[in-house]
């Protein structure tokens, strides 16, 4: 039993309300729509939680193992509790998945810090909040074609002080840089760090193709489960690829460049600030490697089948 819902009764296919998407809160589960949090909770006021995004694939869970470890790694590392074991996590990211009955989905997990005890400003009094759920699969870019890219001014938060290895709400500076690019009638933002070398975009990594190998930044960025699979096949294909520093001059030089995330997989980036990338269109290994990516989906090693079955 879940907290009012077992995963029996949730591995049904959703119906009107649930298939906009279902959410686990407060011990069950309920359509997306009527999920809600206290305004009062310190993951709203002050951005105060982590969170991770695993996504599902023709009725397959993508990597699933390797977001729930990062998940646990980020709230250990912030001392959260989400009061359940990772094997109840586990079930309940399945059980939003089968009410919603998605067999493409985006599939998120949450922990905050949640609400303080009654007139404290103590961060040990507060009772951690914890949630799910499961909608539609959200796509960053779905431009086969490739994706244009705006290299932005605004300077990444430095890993100093908001580590990125920990999945965060911390976006302003992603948020403000994106709005620019919108500006710019670009589809994607990159970042620089104080030092002026690349790190990271709005919930991407970034690799450039050049002399040869990839460079892809290793440090003030997420490690990302999409970076990590890259790096895996690139190499299978006997690809080669750098994590160290990539420049702007490096990314403006490159024969081929890419973003990878959860939400999207491997898409090619064509235009940079206006200016084509290589040919201006997607590249032979960028090709390659999505073509291998999504033939990833169905190998066991990567992917876990969601138990839709009321008896799995």
């Amino acid at each position: 039993m879940l907290g009012g819902a077992t995963v029996q009764e949730a591995n049904v296919t959703g119906a009107g309300a649930w298939s906009a998407g279902a959410a686990w809160i407060d011990g069950q589960y309920c359509p997306i729509g009527e999920a809600k949090i206290s305004v009062l909770d310190l993951g709203v006021t002050r951005s105060d939680g982590s969170y991770d995004v695993v996504h599902v694939w023709d009725g397959r869970f993508y990597r699933l193992d390797a977001h729930l470890d990062r998940f646990g790694a980020s709230m250990a590392r912030l001392r959260l509790d989400p009061g359940h074991s990772r094997a109840e996590i586990e079930a309940i990211l399945h059980g939003c998945v089968s009410r919603a009955g998605l067999r493409e989905a985006y599939v998120s997990m949450t922990c905050t810090r949640g609400r303080l005890a009654p007139g404290s400003r103590d961060l040990r009094t507060a009772r951690n909040t914890f949630y799910c759920y499961a909608v539609p699969f959200v796509w960053i870019s779905r431009r086969a074609e490739g994706a244009s890219m705006w290299l932005s001014e605004v300077v990444r938060i430095p890993p100093q002080s908001v580590d990125p290895l920990v999945k965060n709400y911390h976006w302003l500076d992603l948020d403000l840089a994106m709005l620019d690019a919108y500006d710019h009638d670009a589809d994607l933002v990159v970042l620089r760090d104080l030092s002026g070398a690349i790190t990271e975009g709005p919930g991407y990594n970034v690799f450039a193709f050049t002399g040869g190998r990839w460079p892809t930044p290793a440090d003030g960025t997420l490690a990302g489960v999409t970076r990590r699979t890259v790096i895996e096949l690139a190499r299978e294909a006997g690809q080669q690829v750098e994590q160290g520093t990539l420049t702007a001059d490096g990314l403006f030089s490159a024969a081929e460049v890419l973003v990878t995330s959860t939400a999207g997989g491997i898409m090619p980036v064509t235009v940079i600030d206006g200016n084509p990338v290589g040919t201006g269109t997607p590249g032979p290994f960028t090709r390659r490697l999505r073509d291998l990516y999504w033939a990833s989906h169905s190998d066991p090693r990567y992917s876990t089948p969601v138990r839709y079955d009321p008896s799995g």
